[in-house]
């Protein structure tokens, strides 16, 4: 604490690249909260130095206690008005409030499908607007949305932009909005400590151990009817190529997995293995390419349409075994999203892209713990659709993906570097799996 207030009185003068004296503009902002040891007070201070502003520390209360919540406000400094803005801009998803009392602005949409110019771009973070003086929670929070306000029933919810009909009452600006930062979880696992680092290098098992543990809880809690104890997994067909398919099989014949986000390619190919033996012509077995094992996955998808859909398929007896058979055997929730490549494609995907993020959003209500899997696609755009409170763990052999899904901001996301059989492979052991 005493090397940032040094900081900041080292940078107090404010003065132009040129050397001459300039008017600061200055607001004061209000931190609450554990913003001690999740070191969001930290960030904040950084964020206004890095930008080039400038800040005073005033009544500073330390929690004394693990539990106790700590305050803050900052009296934050700019050279024009401009940049001001923009710091504030930059602090507010950490739970900086701007300290004076005003209402959230919010003017009528101009036609459907269209906000306000000045429209407020959601968070995936707790959020509250303030409405005739009272502080209201915003419903379904979600990256990257408006807010839909009903002032006469004192009600905000979240709104996509292609949902939005002419004249709905969206909020603008930055005034009278408050977002909560996350606490570092209580329960001492890798979703409290990781955070956002990803490497190659980490070591894989007791990562994984905690999320079996995790898993573990949570389908004692859905077996129970607990709320908000689902497990989602949103998968790419690199799970059934790399040979993770008889792993996720068992997961959700055992139970953990209670939703299913994937493309075509994924169902497609998992079939495939189950009427030729192959994925993508590729002999699972043999190890080697099969004579004209490039139609494999062609003829499946045929064979599908043919009879009618997947469910279909299952209960007559021609898929017996693999992810599809699982899913409709153990009623798991399937939201199949298609892409423009897509063969096919098989019956139950939704190429509608709006249509397919709608059938998801309605799916993610109750997720405890979502496990992205080789999917970059669905994986960004599931980590999209979640509130920051839900814990992710993003596995790719591409680091660029749980990076990105890391840099979401949340201390419950979980990146591994490493392929999908073997994080599927050792999750399934320490769950209880045996081949």
């Amino acid at each position: 604490m005493q090397v940032l207030l040094r900081n900041a009185c080292l940078s107090r003068a404010d003065v132009s690249p040129e050397g001459s004296v300039m008017t600061a503009v200055q607001e004061t902002v209000f931190l609450q909260g554990h913003i001690i040891d999740s070191l969001i007070l930290a960030k904040v201070l950084d964020t206004i130095l890095m930008m080039g502003g400038t800040f005073d520390l005033q009544d500073v209360n330390i929690g004394t206690t693990r539990d106790a919540p700590s305050q803050a406000r900052i009296v934050v400094r700019a050279h024009s008005s401009r940049l001001l803005a923009e710091i504030l801009q930059a602090i507010q998803p950490h739970g900086a409030a701007v300290e004076r009392d005003s209402d959230c602005r919010f003017e009528p949409a101009p036609a459907e499908g269209i906000f306000p110019d000045d429209f407020y771009a959601t968070t995936h973070l707790p959020t509250q607007i303030r409405l005739d003086g009272d502080w209201v929670e915003v419903e379904g929070m979600e990256m990257d949305l408006g807010i839909c306000v009903d002032p006469a029933k004192a009600r905000a919810r979240t709104l996509p932009m292609g949902s939005v009909k002419a004249g709905d009452l969206i909020v603008t600006g930055r005034e009278g909005i408050r977002v909560t930062p996350l606490a570092r979880p209580a329960e001492r696992d890798v979703f409290g400590f990781m955070e956002s680092v990803v490497s190659s290098e980490r070591p894989h098992q007791p990562v994984i151990a905690d999320i079996a543990q995790r898993m573990l809880k949570l389908r004692a809690g859905y077996r129970q009817g607990q709320a908000g104890t689902k497990v989602l997994l949103a998968g790419g067909p690199a799970i059934v190529h790399a040979g993770g398919r008889q792993a996720l099989t068992w997961l959700i014949e055992a139970g953990f997995i209670h939703v299913l986000f994937c493309g075509n390619a994924l169902a497609a190919h998992d079939m495939e293995a189950a009427l030729y033996g192959t994925s993508l012509g590729y002999g699972l077995t043999a190890g080697r390419s099969v004579p004209h094992g490039h139609e494999h996955h062609l003829r499946t998808i045929n064979r599908i349409r043919a009879i009618g859909s997947i469910h279909e398929a299952v209960r007559s007896g021609v898929i017996t075994e693999g992810i599809m058979a699982a899913c409709v055997h153990h009623d798991v929730k399937m939201v199949m999203a298609g892409t423009i490549r897509d063969d096919g494609p098989l019956p139950g995907v939704v190429t509608d892209s709006m249509q397919a993020q709608e059938a998801m959003r309605a799916e993610v209500q109750g997720v405890g713990l979502a496990l992205l899997v080789a999917s970059t696609l669905h994986a960004i755009a599931t980590g999209n659709l979640l509130p920051a409170s839900v814990p992710t763990v993003c596995v790719d052999v591409n680091p660029s993906v749980p990076t990105k899904l890391a840099d979401r901001g949340s201390f419950q996301a979980v990146g591994l570097v490493m392929d999908a059989a073997s994080f599927l492979k050792e999750l399934a052991r320490e769950l209880g799996w045996r081949l």
